[in-house]
């Protein structure tokens, strides 16, 4: 058994992030074709698009502002023109700020991450699901945080933001399971990245120990269980928040 995404079309939100670009990466080890988006970071997206293309698969850069509808459907028409209509949807940009106390975070910052946060996936969805309805069959995966479960202090701003987004992603699996469409979760914890490994990794043994497995997870550990979340092996699963965080977060039933 293995994870086989072969003839399948992919579009990665925040595609030349560091996490993003990882994503990539396992989608098209896996077979599927992959449209990165991005919004700052062309020349990053463009790297990661042409790995994409060594591997054999078809990908493309799609820039949009993530927070604004109308460059949302923008990007959706450049997609379907350019790449065609994906199946697989992974929801994964998002705008972050320093962590303050709720007294010192500016009012903005509250906004601007449900924005990133909330938002960003509204229009997502509003534009690239009702193909997907149409087609019967659609699988989504949206990036959460284990931020959401801890609500730890000065993380305010950005937990409120992604425990509002775990409720949009709960109710929405629900108006389209009936479409063939699953949509779930993915929480890291606090992971190690690409620019990470190149700098090094530090030790940070008050968190290290505050996880059961005792580490930080890889960006690949997050990357796996996306790629599982999009394949047919989880085609019974749906409206699920499933941490990658070594069982730092244990949801309870």
């Amino acid at each position: 058994m293995k994870i086989d995404l072969a003839g399948k079309k992919a579009l990665v939100t925040g595609g030349s992030g560091e996490l993003g670009r990882c994503i990539v990466r396992a989608l098209a080890e896996c077979g599927a074709d992959v449209a990165v988006h991005y919004f700052g970071n062309q020349e990053k997206a463009e790297r990661v698009a042409e790995e994409v293309r060594a591997m054999g698969r078809q990908s493309g850069t799609f820039c949009a502002d993530i927070t604004k509808e109308t460059s949302v459907l923008a990007m959706r028409d450049r997609v379907y023109g350019e790449f065609g209509k994906p199946e697989i949807l992974i929801n994964n940009a998002v705008i972050q700020f320093p962590w303050k106390s709720v007294l010192e975070q500016p009012e903005q910052d509250f906004y601007s991450q449900f924005e990133s946060c909330v938002m960003h996936n509204v229009w997502m969805f509003k534009a690239f699901v009702p193909a997907m309805r149409a087609r019967g069959y659609g699988r989504i995966v949206v990036m959460n945080t284990e931020c959401a479960a801890m609500c730890e202090p000065n993380a305010a701003a950005y937990s409120l933001a992604k425990r509002g987004l775990d409720g949009l992603v709960r109710s929405f699996a629900k108006e389209v399971g009936p479409d063939g469409i699953t949509v779930n979760q993915v929480a890291p914890g606090w992971t190690v990245s690409e620019r990470e490994r190149a700098e090094g990794v530090g030790d940070y043994p008050d968190y290290v120990n505050s996880v059961p497995l005792r580490r930080r997870g890889m960006d690949t550990d997050v990357a796996n269980m996306v790629c599982f979340l999009a394949s047919d092996l989880a085609g019974f699963t749906t409206g699920a928040y499933i941490p990658v965080s070594g069982g730092r977060v244990m949801p309870a039933i």
